[in-house]
């Protein structure tokens, strides 16, 4: 307990409550953060707001918007919560880690065929943290850390939000692929504007592949209008078996092409003059109020010999 003068007195938990209500300006989102009920959330705001016998919140449009007397707490409450963080903290790192949890959400190239060999991995090392994986486009992604519902966030594209920082994690290559019998397997080569003449499978909209695609179009004045377009599918491995199908064409990442490259089920075919480098972006909220347990997630998947291992290339 943290004593506010005369016999009155706030508990961290009312705190974290708080802080959260007042960064998210919401009771719901606040709950979710810290795994508790709306109820219970609200009950620990009314306590907190009957000890310091102030009221802190005041309904906005549709949000929480704190008071005079609420900005004020926030300022030191903040500052507070910090303090007790690096303790706590502290105490993590003293146990090895032990415990500790953690939500990471990740687009469909880096959720699905990257991240949990290196979730696997992790494990071996820190058995006790846990670790949530939630995997969508990395529009959603970047949502979810933009409404501080993950820890962490691995996309296909640079987020552009001013409250998100976005650094450079992996390289990754597209690769234009189609059914082992399509002619252009034996030109060896194409123009980007034969693409016009060839249907197309894509992703669906809000994938980091399919706007690195319209992007890298864009280079050559081409627009997907342009371009016959077949099915649109929600993950990569769906897009590769529908080419396999022989029902297109298409442009995906070779961290998820791999296997069939390997096994001959689709051929890959180079186009002239087409950049088919992409990075892959971590992401995280600027505000995010991280532990040991995320720092530590954090330098494992940025460790130069975690990449050899998993054959993934580095960015320079």
């Amino acid at each position: 307990m943290l004593s506010i003068g005369g016999d009155e007195s706030v508990n961290f938990k009312q705190l974290e409550s708080f802080l959260w209500v007042a960064e998210l300006q919401s009771f719901t989102k606040a709950a979710r953060q810290l795994f508790m009920s709306q109820p219970a959330v609200s009950f620990q705001i009314k306590a907190l707001e009957e000890d310091l016998e102030v009221i802190l919140f005041k309904r906005g449009d549709k949000k929480m918007v704190l008071t005079d007397a609420g900005q004020l707490l926030y300022q030191e409450a903040r500052q507070m919560f910090r303090h007790y963080q690096k303790i706590k903290a502290g105490m993590d790192d003293l146990k090895g880690l032990k415990t500790g949890h953690l939500i990471v959400g990740a687009g469909t190239i880096p959720g699905e065929y990257l991240l949990p060999l290196l979730i696997g991995d992790f494990k071996k090392k820190y058995p006790g943290i846990q670790i949530t994986l939630k995997v969508s486009g990395s529009g959603q992604v970047e949502r979810w850390v933009r409404e501080r519902e993950i820890d962490l966030g691995f996309t296909g594209v640079l987020a552009e939000s001013q409250d998100i920082e976005c650094r450079p994690w992996l390289q990754d290559e597209l690769s234009l692929i189609v059914p082992p019998a399509h002619p252009w397997v034996n030109l060896g080569a194409v123009k980007v504007s034969d693409l016009k003449s060839e249907t197309m499978i894509f992703r669906e909209k809000g994938s980091g592949t399919r706007r690195t695609i319209e992007e890298k179009l864009a280079e050559h004045n081409i627009v997907l209008e342009q371009i016959p377009q077949g099915i649109e599918l929600g993950s990569s491995r769906a897009v590769i078996t529908a080419v396999e199908a022989g029902l297109g064409v298409s442009i995906v990442s070779k961290y998820a092409v791999r296997e069939s490259l390997e096994l001959g089920r689709v051929r890959e075919v180079r186009i002239d003059d087409f950049d088919f480098n992409r990075y892959l972006y971590q992401i995280r909220h600027r505000q995010n109020m991280a532990g040991f347990a995320i720092d530590a997630f954090t330098d494992f998947v940025n460790k130069d010999e975690v990449c050899k291992v998993f054959d993934f290339k580095k960015t320079p």
